[in-house]
């Protein structure tokens, strides 16, 4: 057996019906499961500390296997007409419309975010797979008037080869679908190597998608699975059959996954880490803004890039919205995620719980101080040991703490008392680039936001809170986030390679520039 599943009853037909069984390991090429010859992976969940089950990850001789036959499954898919690789996408989309409870269950389970927000990221999942079909009959590219007589010039685009996809644990089946769709009908194949903190939930995907492929012929080798340890990360890193590579986690990681691919002189997707800010001016509608700061700041207990992290206020409202804030998470269920009744699950570690830990202890000793207490929850419900309460500190910022994102609920109030450039000013004060937003009724002051010298972040949002990205617009940001750009707009560019062409339909050949070369 390459799987062990000791999934306690609450989850065992969830696995069962989504086809994560004993017989898969944590390697396939598509249909065919590897026997996984690597390191043994654990999945404890943290909602309740339950063993799920425990996977076999990849051996250096399995990878080599593996992306041979990526290279192969490439030279045919990639003939592919476009609106046919779409088609295939459209049906993944339909098959994640008929898994969605059970895979939300299991994302909600693995990871530890609500149930409500697992049944949301396997929508983004669902979501991607319609934009991708559309995009599968517009991959458009740019027609030019040549200064020669007779010429024609064009641009086309065409697929780049095997995409590495690298995925941390806090989204562990939507931003692998971002890639997967757009990389899939642009005639790429793709080899995914998810976080090893869930990877029953990236077998779940991949026993998805091969019954897809399967239907339709599609050759073996357009989606492989590496599951494994950091090891198997920097194997995609450093290899030079892998065009790109696309890495979403903590700063330090994408630091060392651009150096290794940057080396090789290779292309890399970053998305990293975010330290985001909410600005609440004095023109703010209060009890608007209190919605997008709450869920931004707790929502998957504060393991979302796009997590609210700091609110900037101006001081001619900051009591009265501290008041608010305090009466807001007092009102808070923290508790076992997949009870629909409760807002905050758990984190997903206890690692992360001595971070956060670490982070409160540091916010106190810098001379930050505690509005909303935190701690850490034990006994009952929250026997796991990786419930904590969401905490808010009333902080300064030039704090180092302030400066850092903590991959926790803990949320720094930040005054100001000028006019909006200054909230802009701190806010833009940071090495992270992500996620923004401003919560203003002036028009004024939302441009100014939105402007050249506004927010330095890649997303820039007015009225609404830092997460909650739509599947349309291009996701990513700046600085330490990294720079790139994900799921919608253009992003697709980012997963093929530009070509021009330049046609001479005419007699003769002029040289460009008016060279003359007579023989």
């Amino acid at each position: 057996m390459s799987t062990t599943l000791n999934a306690p009853g609450r989850i065992a037909e969830t696995l069962k019906n989504i086809g994560v069984n004993e017989e898969n390991s944590g390697v396939s090429t598509g249909n065919v499961w590897l026997r996984g010859e690597g390191g043994v992976l654990p999945s404890h969940s943290p909602v309740d500390g339950a063993l799920i089950g425990t996977v076999r990850g990849t051996s250096r001789t399995e990878y080599e296997k593996s992306i041979a036959v990526a290279q192969s499954a490439f030279a045919e898919w990639r003939s592919w007409p476009a609106p046919k690789r779409g088609e295939i996408v459209r049906q993944f989309g339909d098959e994640l419309r008929k898994h969605k409870a059970d895979l939300g269950k299991l994302v909600s389970y693995e990871m530890g975010k609500s149930y409500q927000e697992g049944l949301g990221e396997v929508q983004e999942m669902i979501d991607i797979c319609d934009f991708a079909v559309g995009l599968s009959r517009q991959l458009h590219g740019l027609t030019m008037h040549s200064e020669r007589p007779d010429h024609r010039m064009y641009e086309q685009w065409h697929p780049i080869g095997p995409v590495g996809i690298i995925t941390a644990f806090n989204f562990p089946v939507a931003v692998w679908s971002w890639n997967t769709a757009l990389a899939w009908v642009c005639g790429n194949v793709c080899v995914w190597k998810p976080s090893e903190k869930t990877p029953l939930c990236s077998i779940a995907c991949q026993r998805i998608i091969a019954e897809v492929f399967k239907r339709n012929g599609v050759p073996e080798g357009v989606s492989v699975l590496i599951n494994g340890g950091r090891e198997v990360g920097e194997w995609l890193s450093h290899d030079e059959r892998i065009p790109l590579v696309s890495a979403t986690g903590s700063t330090r990681m994408g630091r060392a996954v651009s150096a290794t691919v940057g080396q090789r002189l290779g292309r890399s997707l970053l998305e990293l880490g975010g330290n985001n800010a909410i600005i609440i001016t004095d023109k703010a509608d209060l009890d608007m803004s209190l919605i997008g700061c709450v869920f931004g700041a707790v929502g998957t207990a504060g393991q979302r890039c796009t997590t609210t992290r700091r609110l900037i206020i101006h001081e001619k409202v900051y009591d009265a919205f501290a008041t608010k804030l305090k009466k807001a998470y007092a009102q808070l269920r923290i508790g076992d995620p997949l009870n629909e009744a409760n807002h905050v699950g758990p984190l997903i570690d206890k690692a992360a719980v001595a971070a956060y830990e670490q982070a409160l202890d540091a916010a106190v000793q810098q001379g930050g101080r505690i509005l909303v207490e935190g701690g850490v929850l034990a006994g009952g419900d929250h026997a796991s040991g990786c419930y904590v309460r969401p905490a808010i500190v009333e902080a300064r910022p030039d704090m180092p703490i302030v400066q850092e994102e903590t991959f926790a609920p803990i949320l720094y109030l930040l005054r100001y008392s000028g006019d909006v450039a200054e909230a802009i000013a701190i806010q833009n004060g940071v090495k992270q680039g992500l996620s923004s937003s401003i919560m203003t009724l002036d028009l004024r002051e939302a441009e100014r936001f939105l402007g050249a010298a506004g927010s330095d972040c890649g997303i820039a949002n007015v009225n609404i809170g830092t997460s909650g990205a739509e599947i349309g617009g291009a996701f990513g940001g700046e600085k330490e986030t990294g720079g790139g750009r994900e799921s919608g707009s253009d992003a697709w560019k980012a997963y093929m390679r530009r070509q021009t062409n330049t046609i001479n339909y005419g007699s003769t050949l002029p040289l460009a520039q008016g060279i003359k070369f007579d023989l």
